[in-house]
């Protein structure tokens, strides 16, 4: 067992087997060949190979407790600074997920944004994902509340006017965290 479980590391490691079998390319360097094409499968079809001889068996994880950090990472993660923009987001107000990306370093990171706001009905204390929209002001995270209206409901609960799921008067209650919150 211990010889099988050294040669299931070789292989996922390094890419090869432990048997005394040789690998030939076609046409290179094979004499017998020297005429024949390669398909261009070989590299799939030992793929292929390894993942039916690997169906049966459990590969233990090669990280353990003792290879783990000690220590706590000192930043935050994206998600926990975005909950904490977020939640600084005054009532009556609404921002859009590339301003927040954009204010925590992230410009292209919108979508990740998007991400923590479907995430951000489990996150204690309560992060008021309803007044994060897109870029124009529509209501693109709505079916990601407990019901499609939901969204809509909590932000005119604020004083927001909402129409056809877009937000009315969007310049004049963008909330920019660039701006507002001074670096």
């Amino acid at each position: 067992m211990f010889g099988l479980s050294i040669r299931i590391v070789l292989i996922l490691i390094l890419g090869f087997s432990t048997t005394n079998t040789p690998q030939s390319n076609p046409g290179r360097s094979d004499p017998a060949r020297a005429g024949e094409r390669s398909t261009g499968r070989g590299k799939r079809n030992e793929i292929h190979s390894r993942s039916k001889f690997f169906s049966g068996f459990k590969i233990p994880l090669l990280l353990h407790e003792r290879n783990m950090p000690t220590q706590k990472p000192t930043l935050e993660s994206f998600f926990d600074q975005v909950y904490a923009v977020v939640r600084l987001i005054p009532k009556g107000r609404v921002t859009s997920y590339g301003a927040i990306a954009k204010y925590l370093g992230s410009a292209r990171s919108s979508r990740m944004v998007g991400w923590a706001m479907n995430n951000a009905h489990a996150i204690k204390p309560k992060v008021p994902a309803q007044r994060v929209v897109n870029r124009i002001g529509l209501l693109t995270g709505k079916h990601h509340f407990g019901t499609p209206t939901q969204m809509q409901e909590l932000l005119e609960k604020e004083g927001v006017k909402i129409k056809d799921d877009k937000v009315l008067n969007f310049s004049e209650l963008f909330w920019d965290p660039a701006t507002e919150l001074k670096l």
